[in-house]
């Protein structure tokens, strides 16, 4: 009976992370800065599960606050955000050069948009500004950010239509220091149970279990190859394994497990 309560919690914890993927920005990352007049460079993690959601995908140019953003060109188009890619590009001269600028990333398919974190454009000779906003109004998280615009407002190119209203399919929006999206832990949270706890259904939907599945499967879809397998069945091992010295306990359990079978 074990065996089948815990192989149901595992799929029941484990089907929401695999059900669902999305196009993950990858840089600019934190502390990136590119400077006006030579090149912006942009890539992507392509998402893992539909080859149809991501397909068309724009990137805009944004500045703002989280619950605010502003539009100030769309910089790409026509963007495959089914598979992993790069984009290049002049970056623009802007005002003003500061840490304030980040890209929003979406696609016809979907309403859900995606954000790089913030980074800095500096001027051709490498000039930056401070923020003009050290924290985030209202909540006073310590995001900077400030407005930003070309400086030839001419060469703005507009949002496409399906990327209209930019704010309204988040509440947390871009952050300084981590991308939006929170980037996929390259380790799982927890991987050592207590030493002294014998394994039970109990210890399966504890919330350590329920990190390490999110965290591994993220991390997964974040990797190339069959790192799927080998990171799934190391947490696993990892989440259920038995102190040697119980080694006796547990053979009782399954014991008692088959003749409840």
């Amino acid at each position: 009976m074990f065996a089948a309560y815990t192989f149901a919690a595992l799929l029941a914890l484990a089907t929401p992370y695999a059900a669902r993927a999305d196009v993950t920005p990858s840089t600019p990352g934190p502390g990136d800065s590119f400077t006006a007049g030579q090149t912006c460079h942009i890539t992507w993690q392509g998402d893992t599960v539909s080859t149809t959601v991501w397909k068309n995908m724009a990137i805009e140019l944004m500045s703002g606050q989280n619950l605010d953003m502003n539009h100030i060109t769309t910089v790409a188009t026509g963007q495959d955000g089914t598979v992993d890619g790069t984009f290049d590009y002049p970056c623009p001269e802007v005002n003003p050069y500061s840490a304030i600028y980040f890209y929003q990333f979406s696609a016809p398919g979907t309403t859900t948009k995606m954000w790089t974190t913030r980074f800095t454009i500096a001027s051709p000779s490498g000039a930056t500004t401070p923020p003009a906003n050290p924290t985030q109004p209202g909540s006073n998280t310590p995001i900077p950010w400030g407005v930003g615009a070309l400086v030839d407002p001419s060469k703005a190119v507009p949002a496409p239509a399906f990327a209209a209203d930019p704010a309204s399919n988040s509440t947390t929006g871009p952050a300084t220091g981590t991308t939006a999206t929170t980037t996929p832990a390259t380790t799982p949270a927890a991987t050592t149970p207590a030493a002294t706890t014998t394994p039970t259904l109990t210890k399966v939907t504890t919330p350590a279990a329920v990190t390490n599945i999110a965290s591994t499967t993220t991390a997964a879809n974040s990797t190339a190859g069959n790192s799927t397998s080998s990171d799934t069945k190391g947490s696993g091992a990892a989440a259920l394994s038995l102190s040697s010295t119980h080694i006796w306990m547990s053979t009782a359990a399954l014991l008692l497990a088959a003749f409840a079978w």
